[in-house]
Parts: structure tokens; C-alpha cells; sequence
């Protein structure tokens, strides 16, 4: 059995300087780009991947084992085939970052169903192939570290997002469920929570819809606002690529890993809002059973 950190090779033994090898979606931009940087400089082997392979081209060199993929998440025969060469090249992969995705502003009513269900294809289900490709062989080893690029998105909304709301809370759920059910054979998961960082995301990365209705200035503003934004955002995505590390080698993952001040006071306010409106509603919620009648009947 090949183990992580001694990988055989056609030169026989190799030991990788770090024993984690990371496979890594989303890698020509953003937290992608940041983190396989990283990952490089701390010396750790890597695959990195991108729709287009000459978008990797500027990343750096080191000591470290580095394995550039085209990749579009979107296509299972190439998930298929990015595995099979990543399998192939380094035996094992410890650490899947499912990272590959991108935002569509506009309200729901004007929004563009072909462009928002290319969305989910890509934020939701490129995810989910991509866990399936290498589940088995985790499962099989006993372990494995999956780590999910959602949104501070994926647990409160603004109006600007729904659709890709959906995308994240979609994510949200699977994998929260997913991790139940491989944590007995040793597979952690973590889905990770950005708030506002200084990527591309609200530039050139995302999508938009383009038949605006004018009843939907509170959303156009928002729109702007954000896009506005762009390139001046507080979070360092290089510092967050530190914290992705410090995460897959934490002895016990957390479910949930929120990036950036921003991401921790909206969920932190969000999670106390409906807290708060449970326990208001409390006994409506609470006299639903068999003979509760007379609560009713007041």
C-alpha cells in the first residue's frame, strides 16, 4: 500500500518533504492561486488544477513536487482523468480543496436560468464529482481530509446573491451530512466560510444578469456597491491560504471554518436573529402533537 510521504515512484522511494498531498480546484486565481503559492513555498506536493493549463503557468517553483492540470469541474471525464494522473504521479491524495466556482449577482426575477443552472453545475456539482472521484480510495485508506470552499454565503444572505446562495447552501448541506457519514472511517470535512477578500470574485470572475428591472434598485445598489468593492477588500487571501493549511492539520477538523472578520460577525448575527425567533414562536412550534387541541382554541 503506497502511504502518504513515501510515494513509489520509477526512481523507487521517494519522501516529500511535508506528508500531505493536496489536491486543489480553482487554482489559476484567488484562494486557488494563493494556497497552491503556498503550498509550494512550504513545500508540500500539490496538484494544482484550472480550466485552462496556461493559467498555471506563473506559478513558482520549489522544492516541492508540483503536478499542473487542465481541469474543468464541470466535466466528469476529466475529473476522471485529473484523478487517475494525480493517483498515478503521487499514489495517495491526502487533502481534496474543493475551490473551483464563481458568483452571479442579479435579483431572481431577472436573472439568466441558463447562466445561474451553469453556476450550480460548476459551484455544486463540480464538488460533489470531484468528492466522489476520490471518496473511495479515502474511505479505503481510512483517511482523508476533504476541505469546501463555500461562503460566509452559505449561512446568511444579501439580496444580491440568491442564486448563488442556493449554490453554497446546497454545498452547506451535503457535505454537513457527507461528514456524518464518513467520519467513522477516519475522513474529516470542513467547509470553509469566506467573507469579503481581495480576489476576483465580484470582478471579473463573476456574472450578472443584464435585464434589470427597475423595482429592483435595493439590489442594483447592492450590485454596485459590491462590485465596487472589488480589489480593495480587507481579507489577504495569502493569509488565508495559511489558515487552509493550519486547518487540514488540526488533529479535529471543524464543520464550519469562517474566514475574514466580516464572515464571523454576519454569522454570528445571523445564527443570533434566528435563535431569537425560535424562541419567539417557541410554543407554536411546540403544540403540534396529539393532544395539544386546547392551545389552539384560544
Amino acid at each position: 500500500m503506497l502511504v502518504s510521504g513515501y510515494q513509489l515512484m520509477k526512481g523507487g522511494i521517494r519522501m516529500s518533504k511535508k506528508n500531505q498531498v493536496w489536491f486543489v480546484t480553482g487554482s489559476s486565481s484567488g484562494f486557488g492561486k494563493a494556497l497552491v503559492e503556498e503550498l509550494i513555498h512550504e513545500s508540500y506536493p500539490v496538484v494544482a488544477t484550472a480550466r485552462k493549463l496556461s493559467s498555471l503557468s506563473d506559478l513558482p517553483t520549489g522544492e516541492a513536487d508540483v503536478l499542473k492540470l487542465s481541469l474543468d469541474v464541470t466535466k466528469p471525464e476529466q475529473i476522471h482523468e485529473a484523478v487517475s494522473q494525480a493517483e498515478e504521479h503521487f499514489g495517495f491524495i491526502d487533502v481534496l480543496v474543493n475551490n473551483a466556482g464563481y458568483g452571479y449577482f442579479g435579483a431572481v426575477e431577472e436573472s439568466d436560468q441558463s447562466e445561474v443552472r451553469r453556476m450550480m453545475e460548476t459551484n455544486f456539482w463540480g464538488a460533489n464529482d470531484m468528492t466522489l472521484a476520490l471518496l473511495p480510495k479515502m474511505r479505503e485508506h481510512r483517511s482523508g481530509r476533504i476541505i469546501n470552499v463555500t461562503s460566509i454565503g452559505g449561512l446568511a444572505t444579501f439580496p444580491t446573491f440568491a442564486y448563488y446562495h442556493a449554490t453554497k447552501f446546497a454545498m452547506e448541506g451535503l457535505f454537513q451530512s457527507l461528514r456524518k457519514q464518513v467520519a467513522p472511517f477516519g475522513i474529516q470535512i470542513t467547509n470553509v466560510e469566506p467573507g469579503a477578500f481581495r480576489t476576483k470574485w465580484a470582478g471579473a470572475s463573476h456574472k450578472g444578469a443584464t435585464n434589470l428591472i427597475d423595482d429592483y434598485n435595493l439590489v442594483h445598489k447592492a450590485r454596485i456597491a459590491s462590485e465596487t468593492r472589488s480589489g480593495s477588500q480587507d481579507g489577504n487571501p495569502k493569509l488565508a491560504a495559511k489558515a487552509f493549511i493550519k486547518l487540514a492539520n488540526m488533529e479535529k477538523q471543524p464543520m464550519h471554518y469562517l474566514f475574514g472578520k466580516d464572515a464571523y460577525q454576519t454569522a454570528v448575527s445571523t445564527y443570533k436573529q434566528a435563535l431569537d425567533e425560535f424562541e419567539a414562536y417557541r410554543h407554536d412550534a411546540t403544540h403540534l402533537s396529539f393532544g395539544d387541541d386546547d392551545y389552539w382554541e384560544k
